[in-house]
This record gives C-alpha cells, sequence and structure tokens, in this order.
C-alpha cells in the first residue's frame, strides 16, 4: 500500500509523504528534461542554434489531408505544424524556450498567408520574451518538429502527450468521425478538451476524461483520507496514472481535494476530492469504458470523485 500521512483535507496543492525531503530536489527547467511534456530530448542539429532569432517563415500556408490525423496544416515546403497543450491561445502565450525551442522551431510570423479556403482573420502573432513574432493560428503558437526532416511527416504528433498537429483553424487536427460498424454510433470526442473535463456517457452518466477523451478511473481500494493507493508495481502498467491537471485546465470537475498526489514510487498523480485517479491500457478510444467493474474494484470517476456504480 502507498501512503501519506498528510491529511488531504489540507489542501495545500500536493502532497508528500512523510519523511520524503522535496526541498533537495533539484529543479528541472522547461523544456530540459525528459519526461516533461515538452519533448524537447531531441535535438535539431549542432547547428541549427536556439533561440526564435532563427526562426523561419512559413509562407504559403498548405493543407495536407491525412487519412491518419485528418486535416494538417503546413508550411510552403509541406512541413508540419504543431502546436502545444502548455500554450495558451486567450491570450496568446508561447511557454517553449530554451532547449524546447530547440527542439520545436517556431514558426517565424512574418510573411505568413492563409491557406487556401482558410478564413485570413485567424492567422495573428504573438511576441515572444525575445522580443520576436511567431505565427499563431487562432491565437495557437505555431512550431515545427526538429526530427521532421521530409514534407509529409508528422514524427511530433502526440510527443511528450502534448504536441499535436495543427489543424488549419488552429485545433488540434482529427480524422473526421468513423461511420463505420467499430463506431458504435457515439458521437467522435471534440479535437479540443480540457485536461480533465466530463462526458455524458449513455449508460454511465457524466464521468470524467482525460484531455485526450480517454475515461477516468477510481479504483475502490484505494483511500483519500490518507491519501493511498492500492494499486503499484504491475498494477500500474494496466491503469496508468492521471498526470497533474491545473485546476483552470478542467471543465465540470470538482475542485475540493482537487490536489496533487506524490507517490512514495516518484509518480505524480491527480486526485478529484483525495481520490487518485487512473486511465485503463485496455481502453483504446475515446468513448471506451472496458474499465468499468473490472474485478468488482474500479469503476469510471464521476466528476465529484466518486466512483460511478460502486457499492458501498
Amino acid at each position: 500500500m502507498l501512503a501519506l500521512t498528510t491529511a488531504c483535507g489540507q489542501e495545500k496543492g500536493e502532497q508528500t509523504p512523510k519523511g520524503q525531503n522535496v526541498g533537495n530536489e533539484a529543479p528541472v527547467k522547461d523544456g530540459a528534461g525528459a519526461g516533461d511534456g515538452y519533448g524537447s530530448d531531441g535535438g535539431y542539429g549542432a547547428d541549427s542554434g536556439s533561440g526564435a532569432s532563427k526562426a523561419k517563415a512559413a509562407g504559403q500556408l498548405a493543407v495536407w489531408d491525412s487519412k491518419k490525423l485528418g486535416k494538417v496544416v503546413t508550411d510552403s515546403a509541406g512541413f508540419t505544424l504543431y502546436r502545444f497543450d502548455k500554450d495558451t491561445a486567450e491570450p496568446p502565450k508561447s511557454n517553449c524556450d530554451g532547449a524546447c525551442e530547440t527542439a520545436w522551431p517556431v514558426v517565424a510570423a512574418k510573411g505568413a498567408k492563409a491557406a487556401p479556403g482558410v478564413d485570413k482573420s485567424l492567422l495573428g502573432e504573438v511576441t515572444r520574451s525575445d522580443g520576436s513574432k511567431q505565427l499563431t493560428i487562432d491565437g495557437w503558437p505555431m512550431y515545427r518538429f526538429a526530427k521532421d526532416t521530409k514534407p509529409g511527416d508528422a514524427k511530433g504528433q502526440g510527443v511528450g502527450g502534448t504536441w499535436y498537429a495543427a489543424a488549419p483553424d488552429g485545433k488540434k487536427a482529427a480524422p473526421a468521425a468513423d461511420s463505420g460498424a467499430d463506431s458504435g454510433g457515439d458521437a467522435a470526442e471534440p479535437a479540443d478538451l480540457a485536461g480533465l473535463s466530463t462526458r455524458n456517457d449513455p449508460k454511465l452518466g457524466e464521468i470524467v476524461v482525460d484531455k485526450n477523451g480517454m475515461t477516468v478511473y477510481r479504483f475502490t481500494k484505494d483511500s483519500a483520507w490518507p491519501m493511498k493507493s492500492a494499486c503499484t508495481g504491475p498494477c500500474l502498467e494496466k491503469w496508468p496514472v492521471v498526470k497533474p491537471v491545473a485546476k483552470n485546465d478542467t471543465k465540470g470537475i470538482l475542485k475540493k481535494g482537487f490536489v496533487t498526489f506524490s507517490r512514495p514510487d516518484g509518480l505524480k498523480q491527480q486526485t478529484i476530492d483525495c481520490w487518485p485517479l487512473y486511465t485503463f491500457a485496455g481502453d483504446k478510444k475515446p468513448g471506451d469504458t472496458n474499465g468499468q467493474g473490472v474485478g468488482g474494484t474500479w469503476f469510471a470517476a464521476a466528476p465529484t470523485g466518486k466512483a460511478v456504480g460502486a457499492t458501498k
């Protein structure tokens, strides 16, 4: 059992196991560490330089109709443009600097022209910390990916769970809803979701989903006061923890007890009402609820943190 001795009710933002010395931990600079969501472990080449001073213009934007990704915006050379979940569109702001900017070169605003058939008013610019101007589409700053080496590459898709190919309207690129038999008749999830939000499931009612539309679960063997997780080791391979989510990156979620659980195994896990949250490896697409009722202990999470369908 993983246990915390600090009561969740104190709601200090992040709960740390007793005796864990967090004061001596070396800080990780945004964009410099592995697994931080910046995807900055891949360099752009020794001679690429750093900073937006070497940002290349996009020129005449175009639209690539990818069977896998849907409609993707590209620069004049056919290279995929990306957006970053840690940026903001309202107001436009880039949070990719330093090593991050080396892996994800920014797209210069100057000279960019809207793709044919796309509203020109969607194009804009944001002033970066060094004073340079970066292209935005509907407020979202645009980037290329250093590991894309030829037109049509989209190797940056999904990197760190935060980088996605951009659609011509600035949203995340997404294929058209599948109307085939395996679609289950459910409506497609929106391309842009908050870090945690809700979905009205026809069988379960309102349940929590993550930013990718995947169902979020509760484990009834856990406890909230004090916070404990009974899912360790191999269990976490089937039930990955939900990583921390900012309070302002939620929609329809209870904010009471919305704290980060610092697990003794080193993972950081989001909670609702102090209950640890998970996803299920057996769910393959948004709308799946294959984890519901597994073992009589796993249940979809309600926006209040309760386990939907669990008997007391």
